[in-house]
């Protein structure tokens, strides 16, 4: 499972020119999965995100949590995260979960951000969703659950 993770100062989606959802101060949150990823790593994922210590205290300091701040996640699912380009100029999407198992997947993540107590908007699984966002910071973190030992 990989995410990209941007601290936002609002973030939305749109579907067919219409807004589905919105956040203020929070993250926007990429999602993506692999063949092998499961619930147990949505799980360790979403707690790692939850927990996570990025915005400024008074010292200036990445000591604050999104719980610090009162702020919200917009969740997006985006399978080109995956995307390999080894050969090539076309990317290839062979590694990336199928959507019959990535969705109910992408479902639960947002679950367990929910029962973690986190306002968590997402957008619509497989739609074609137009997303904006005005970047904090900028900040941007890459969270791989390879990487993470998940």
């Amino acid at each position: 499972m990989k995410i990209v993770l941007q601290v936002v100062k609002n973030a939305s989606v749109t579907i067919e020119e219409k807004l589905y959802s919105s956040i203020e101060k929070g993250y926007l949150l990429l999602v993506s999965f692999k063949e092998g990823d499961n619930e147990e790593i949505a799980e360790k994922m979403a707690q790692k995100i939850v927990k996570l210590r990025v915005f400024l205290d008074e010292n200036g300091k990445t000591n604050l949590s999104l719980a610090d701040v009162n702020g919200s996640i917009l969740s997006v699912s985006q399978f080109t995260i995956y995307a390999d380009l080894h050969k090539g100029n076309r990317p290839s999407y062979v590694t990336c979960l199928k959507g019959e198992l990535a969705s109910p997947l992408y479902d639960y993540f947002n679950s367990c951000l929910k029962k973690l107590n986190v306002e968590t908007k997402t957008g619509v699984f497989g739609a074609d969703m137009k997303v904006n966002l005005v970047n904090d910071g900028p900040y941007t973190l890459v969270l791989d659950s390879d990487e993470l030992g998940f």
